[in-house]
Order: C-alpha cells, then structure tokens, then sequence
C-alpha cells in the first residue's frame, strides 16, 4: 500500500512521521502529535523572545535598564520632552537634523531649544544632594535623573566674586521678594544726562570731566537696566515730595561727598537749595519740602585719634575697630535716611586699636612687635560689624541706614601713585576685569553686613544693602582720569617713556555713572516708606 507505514510499525517516528505528513492513526496518536508540536512551538516563541530582549532592543542602541527607564518616564508627566531629565543624567541633547557622536541616540524625544540644555546643565550644578535621586532603572548604568518639581534652581551665575559671600538672600536687600536691582546690564540713552556740568555749580572740580576738557561724552549716556524690572529715570519732583520734612545723611569718605554732590546737582534741576552748612558739615535745605540733605566727613566709620596708644606714636592715626565715630552718632535721631561709605581708607597708613590694644596696623607695624593679629582687609571687616551694629541697635534711631557697597577703582598697571591708569576707556566694559583687592574687600563688606544684621536681631530691619559694586565694576569709562583739573597745559596721554599722566581712576565723573547710585538709592527709599516693592 503506498504511503502506508512498514508492517507491525507503530511508533512516532518509525518511518517518515514528520511534521507536514500525514500523522499516526488513532485517536491517541493525533493527541500525542498535537502535544509534540505545541510544545515545541512554545519553545522557539521563547527563545525568539530572549533572543529579542538580550540582543536587541525595542529603541536603536538601548539596554533593557534604558528602555525600561524611557517606558517609565513615558507612563508620567513630560519630563523626558523638556530636555531635563537627559541631559541631567548626561545624555547628550542632539539639535535638529544632527546626530549624536559615538553612535548615540536619544532615550526619548528633546525638545529642540537648546537653552534646555544650558538650563539644565546649570540647575543640576546647583541643586542639593537631597534634591537628586537614583532612578532604579538607570542604576546600573550609575546615572542619576534629577526629581522634577515645580520650582526652578537657579542657574550658576557668571561673574560671580569668587569667594564672596552671596549677598542676594539678604533680608535686607531693597528687592527682595522683587526683582534684583543690581543684576542687569548696560545700555545705551539717547535722552542724556539727569544735568550737565553747566547746570550745577557745585561739581567738584576734579570731577567735572567736561569742564576739565575731556574730549568724549557717551560716558554720562548709559543707563543700568535691571534684568527683571524698571530701574525709573529720577524724578526730583517726587523724591523730595517722598523726602517730605525728612533729612539724608552720606557719611564716610570722598566717595560718599560724589554720590551727595551728584544728587544735589540732579535735585538743583527741580529747586535751588539754601546752603545751611558748617565747618563739622555739608548741609542743603530743600525749601518746598522741607528736606535736608547731609553730608558728614568720616574716613573708617569708627573713632580715630592721633593720640598715642600703647606702642603706636603719637601722629599715627589710631583707628579704633570697636568704637563707632561718635562724629556723626550723636546726630543719628535727626536722621531718617543714612547712606554709607568706606573702604579705601583702609589702604592709608594707620594703627588698629581693639579693646584698647595695638592689634595691627597698615603700612605700619614695628619689627619687634612680633606677629599682626588683624590685617587691614579684616580690620574694615570689623569696622562695618560695630557701625552698623551700634546704628541698628540705637534706640533713638528710627531712620534706615543703606550700605553702599565698596566702589571699585580701575587702575590698570599700578596703583594711584605708581603709574596706575584707566586712559583711553571710553565705554563700559564688556566683562569686569577681576580685581583682587575690590572682590576682597567687597566679601568682607558683606559678610560683616551679615554679621551686623544677626548682632541686630528684631532691629535688624533698620539695616540695607545697596549691592554696587558688580554693575559699576563694568564702568572703567566713568572716571576723571587725567581730567582732573582745567589746567589747559595738563598731560593727558603717556609720555614718550610710555608712562600715563596722573589721573583719577577712583572718582566718578559728573555727570557720569554715580547719578544711577542715587536713582537706586530713590527706589530703595521708595519702597521702605511706600510699602511698595513693585
């Protein structure tokens, strides 16, 4: 019979069962066919499928963690398509139409703005340990994929001091819970200057750069304008109305007479003052309203005296760190507004006093003396710590007293007396040239304004911080520099030896940058007698 098996075979197998032929008669033997050919079908889907997951991969170039990892991210929110959760964990966000080096793809869909990238970058510098978590299918592979939240983490800023405290949290700071005055940038007015140098007849010589012939002018056309808010053009009608039977003091060093001087001339636009001033002060009287402005001579903001202490001469000045100058204290119940300057007094030669002994001194200090326990950089640190201290903690002062922080200078080849020059700049800076002495003696300032508002306690609201010096530090073009005086015969050029003319580098021209100290100083009163931070 053709086709039929051998004779007495009756087993799978004998002769030529195989799969597509016909299969064993019986019952029994179809079920044990079928059983034979389901199990083996299970086996090759199996290993089809381990095949699959161990070599392949359900997105090009993925494991099975990253896979995993995309899926997850995929069931929640759109973390992965903002470009934040890769790039935290460094995989590299191609920009459209490029692929990614090595070979590398995408975990999931980026989104095509590339400032993510930078966003992210930078928040994750920046967050906290406990602000990241290991994502259980990424640990393997040892990536970290930051928890997402709702609040953004500040970026790392550039230009930052370094080793500087950050002064931005300050509870004192005229912004806060506004936008940040004194983060911004320059840009260029064509409306000009608050006055001109024609307009006000108390410019100090030095520091009427036009009078004194300087050729350029774009210098008194830039304005700051802060990054987040409107930084007003000053209105000298509505400062005085806000100043209303109020009284301004500036005291401190020359620096503090430019910024009183500048907001006089802004002011003599609106109403010419009555000069009330004596030999102990600078006094104006703003008739119409009332208001008086002050200014009151003090180098380091705490008692000086030339009288002999211990082993320091008689002559040397004597600068006591712990006793705040009672030349302008005893006058602190009349103020409602004090603005303060120091810091580069500390450079002159002097002897520190504290708890009534030598501790150091300044380009003096006797060989035999041993060891200086306190430097000039610390000793102004201390000097900042007791004036706004005893200014807070004064029961009979009710005013607030601003800090202005340390102005820089921009000497360049030297200091002052040793060729230093800033000739020839004529607009702001496109970056700040980072200088040692100002980033240093601006940390301390500010770390000493802390320590004051700590010393204060409940009275610590008295006390606020005008952060200057960053924004100014671009402004190497507002100085005199060899403009300092009428002199039609003055050098204003190196010499053929290449070395500069004498110049002021430290001084602001007026007008000049310092007119916007005191448009920042008018916002920052504004919002302590307004109640309006907006």
């Amino acid at each position: 019979m053709s086709g039929a098996p051998p004779l007495g075979c009756r087993r799978i197998g004998c002769g030529h069962e195989f799969a597509g032929e016909e299969g064993p008669a019986g019952a029994g033997g179809i079920r044990r066919w079928l059983s034979t050919v389901v199990v083996f079908a299970v086996a090759l889907v199996l290993a089809l499928v381990v095949i699959s997951l161990s070599v392949g991969s359900p997105l090009p170039g993925a494991s099975i963690h990253e896979y995993l990892t995309v899926r997850a991210i995929d069931k929640g929110n759109d973390a992965a398509t903002d470009g934040k959760n890769d790039t935290a964990i460094g995989v590299p966000v191609p920009l459209p139409g490029k692929e990614l080096k090595g070979g590398q793809e995408p975990l999931a869909e980026h989104s095509d703005q590339s400032s993510a990238l930078n966003s992210s970058e930078a928040s994750l510098n920046t967050r906290e340990a406990g602000d990241i978590v290991p994502d259980p299918a990424a640990v393997d592979n040892k990536l970290l994929d930051p928890v997402v939240t709702d609040d953004p983490t500040p970026e790392v800023e550039e230009g930052t001091i370094p080793g500087a405290p950050d002064s931005s949290n300050d509870s004192q700071r005229p912004d806060q819970g506004t936008c940040d005055l004194y983060r911004g940038e320059w840009v260029l007015d064509s409306s000009g200057p608050l006055y001109t140098n024609n307009s006000c007849p108390i410019i100090t010589q030095m520091q009427n750069c036009q009078g004194n012939g300087r050729p350029d002018k774009d210098y008194e056309n830039w304005r700051w304008k802060p990054e987040q808010c409107i930084l007003p053009r000053f209105d000298g009608t509505k400062f005085l109305e806000l100043m209303r039977g109020k009284t301004l003091a500036f005291v401190g060093d020359s620096v503090a007479r430019n910024q009183m001087e500048s907001l006089l001339c802004i002011l003599w636009q609106v109403e010419t003052p009555v000069n009330r001033g004596s030999r102990k002060w600078n006094r104006w009287i703003f008739r119409s309203t009332s208001t008086t402005i002050i200014r009151i001579w003090s180098s380091w903001l705490v008692h000086r005296s030339s009288e002999a202490v211990g082993i320091a001469p008689k002559g040397l000045d004597k600068v006591f760190l712990d006793i705040a100058d009672e030349t302008f204290m005893e006058y602190i119940p009349t103020f409602d507004v004090l603005v303060l300057s120091s810091g580069h007094w500390f450079a002159k030669r002097s002897a520190y006093i504290l708890n009534g002994n030598v501790v150091g001194g300044q380009l003096w200090w006797p060989r035999q003396a041993g060891k200086m326990q306190i430097n000039n950089i610390d000793a102004f640190g201390v000097s900042v710590e007791t004036c706004l201290t005893a200014l807070a903690t004064n029961p009979n002062f009710t005013g607030i007293a601003v800090l202005r922080t340390f102005s820089p200078d921009h000497y360049e080849g030297g200091a002052w007396n040793t060729g230093g020059s800033c000739t020839g700049k004529v607009k702001p800076l496109d970056e700040v040239v980072r200088n040692g002495f100002t980033d240093t003696m601006y940390g301390k300032q500010v770390a000493s304004f802390r320590k004051a508002v700590q010393n204060s306690g409940k009275h610590s609201s008295k006390l606020k911080l005008m952060d200057i010096t960053e924004p100014f530090a671009l402004r190497a073009d507002g100085h005199p520099g060899p403009y300092r005086s009428p002199d039609p015969n003055k050098k204003t050029q190196r010499g053929p030896d290449g070395k500069p003319p004498p110049q002021d580098c430290l001084h602001w021209c007026m007008p000049g940058p310092v007119d916007t100290w005191n448009e920042m100083l008018f916002e920052t009163i504004r919002r302590e007698f307004e109640g309006d931070s907006s």
